[in-house]
C-alpha cells in the first residue's frame, strides 16, 4: 500500500469517492493527488455517489463540470465487474462489512488492472487482490 500523492506518474489510477469529496471541500492534498494523475478514472458508482450526495442542482452541475474539466474517464460496470463484485459481497460482507458500492469500486479497479486511491483503506483491506494507494487528507 502506497500513499496516493507519491505514486509514479502515468500509473493507471481509479479514485475513490472520498478523495473527490476531499477535493470538493478544498483539501490541497486531494487536489495534488488528482493533479498528479495523467489518467484520471472513476467508477460510474463514484459518479452516482457524488450526485446522490449533492444538495441541489447547482452542486450536480459543479460535479459534471469538474469531471469534464479534469478529463475523468468514467468506467462503466460490465459483466466481469458485476460478477467480481458479487463474489466480493458474498465473501466479505459478513466478515468485513464490505458494502455493495465499495465492492463494485474494488471490482472495477481489479478488472481494469488499476490501483485504487482511497482514504478509506479499511473498507477495502479484505480484498487482497486489490492494489490500494492510501490517501491521507
Amino acid at each position: 500500500m502506497r500513499r496516493c500523492a507519491s505514486y509514479v506518474r502515468d500509473a493507471l489510477m481509479i479514485f475513490d469517492t472520498d478523495v473527490l469529496i476531499w477535493c470538493f471541500r478544498g483539501n490541497e492534498r486531494a487536489s495534488e493527488a488528482i493533479d498528479q494523475s495523467d489518467d484520471r478514472r472513476i467508477s460510474v458508482v463514484t459518479l452516482m455517489e457524488l450526485h446522490q450526495g449533492a444538495r441541489d442542482k447547482r452542486e450536480q452541475r459543479a460535479i459534471g463540470k469538474f469531471m469534464r474539466e479534469l478529463n475523468f474517464l468514467i468506467v462503466p460496470i460490465d459483466e466481469n465487474i458485476s460478477h467480481r463484485a458479487c463474489i466480493y459481497v458474498e465473501e466479505f460482507c459478513l466478515k468485513a462489512s464490505l458494502q455493495m458500492a465499495d465492492a463494485l469500486i474494488a471490482a472495477t479497479s481489479v478488472e481494469q488492472g488499476e490501483s485504487l486511491c482511497t482514504a478509506n483503506y479499511k473498507h477495502y483491506k479484505a480484498v487482497t487482490e486489490l492494489e490500494t494507494q492510501v490517501f491521507r487528507p
